[in-house]
């Protein structure tokens, strides 16, 4: 009788011991947190930017179907081709700095000689401060009555007008951008260089290979996919810069305009009451396919350098 209970109470607990079945819609209650955010934050903007494109949307009016007409408006707009030139030569200007001179600190960086902590915090530190407090120093800075025109006459040369003249204050935009996107990717060819084998460098000095040589011949093939990353990341982000700009030659973009960025064109056009939404869009929709077109040029030449 005993064994017989005990048999009866191992086959009612058995089903209790086993894994339920998973529901097949389990992991969509999961992801579905994530999903809400992206199609909030995400996905709902990106489709209403398309749709106002196509009108002639207002900040306080709905606006009507107009077909292609914004974008036939941007053939003919002077600052929206100065925007586009100013975009361009951000990228022209800021990206091989960007690639080429965080790989240079990193390289120094890695080195285990004293005191390289202390490097390895003040390059990093422009990196978390606020874009802001970093325009507002800088434009202390180069103001003609801030500290290197203080420094400048005080040798001789004179004052600049960096803040004054049109190219030299885009050039100044770019020394920050650069200035202060080091530490970011410098922290990105830490992590690569990490993975180069030290056999390598070995193996090329023994052949006799200098510092130089190295550098060309280990080094930059072994990061190459990284400095891919970086090229593709930097060329988005100086494409659709705003905020150096924006706080360097203020919100009319400079002398007459000429320093206008295309973002910061999308601000100007499309805020206010009577903003013009759906021009804005338009030219929001310009930004995204040039930037999608730049990273796929990107890939594509890294694909080409496999082959």
């Amino acid at each position: 009788m005993k064994s017989s209970s005990a048999a009866a109470s191992l086959r009612d607990a058995a089903p209790r011991g086993r894994i339920r079945r998973q529901l097949p819609h389990s992991p969509w209650l999961f992801a579905a947190p994530g999903l809400l955010i992206v199609g909030i934050f995400i996905l709902y903007p990106f489709v209403s930017t398309l749709i106002n494109s196509f009108t002639d949307k207002r900040t306080l009016i709905p606006g009507e179907y107009v077909g292609l007409d914004n974008f036939r408006e941007l053939l003919h707009d002077d600052m929206f081709w100065i925007g586009l030139r100013n975009s361009t030569l951000y990228i022209v200007g800021v990206v091989p700095a960007l690639v080429l001179l965080p790989l240079l600190l990193a390289m120094l960086v890695q080195k285990h000689i004293p005191g390289i902590t202390f490097f390895r915090s003040a390059f990093y530190t422009p990196v978390v401060a606020s874009i802001v407090v970093v325009g507002l120093i800088w434009v202390w800075m180069l103001d003609e009555r801030g500290l290197v025109n203080a420094v400048l006459e005080a040798v001789g040369v004179g004052s600049v007008g960096f803040l004054s003249d049109q190219w030299l204050l885009l050039f100044s935009a770019m020394a920050v951008t650069v200035w202060k996107g080091l530490g970011y990717y410098m922290i990105i060819y830490l992590a690569a260089l990490a993975n180069v084998p030290r056999e390598l460098h070995e193996a090329a000095a023994v052949d006799g290979a200098g510092a130089v040589r190295r550098f060309f011949t280990v080094t930059v093939p072994a990061v190459r996919s990284t400095m891919v990353l970086v090229a593709a990341l930097s060329s988005v982000a100086a494409f659709k810069v705003f905020s150096e700009v924006y706080l360097m030659a203020g919100p009319n973009g400079g002398p007459a305009g000429e320093d206008t960025t295309l973002v910061m064109l999308v601000q100007r056009v499309g805020t206010g009451l009577t903003g013009r939404v759906g021009y804005a869009s338009a030219i929001s929709v310009v930004v995204f396919v040039v930037t999608v077109a730049l990273m796929l040029l990107v890939l594509r030449a890294d694909r080409k350098e496999d082959a």
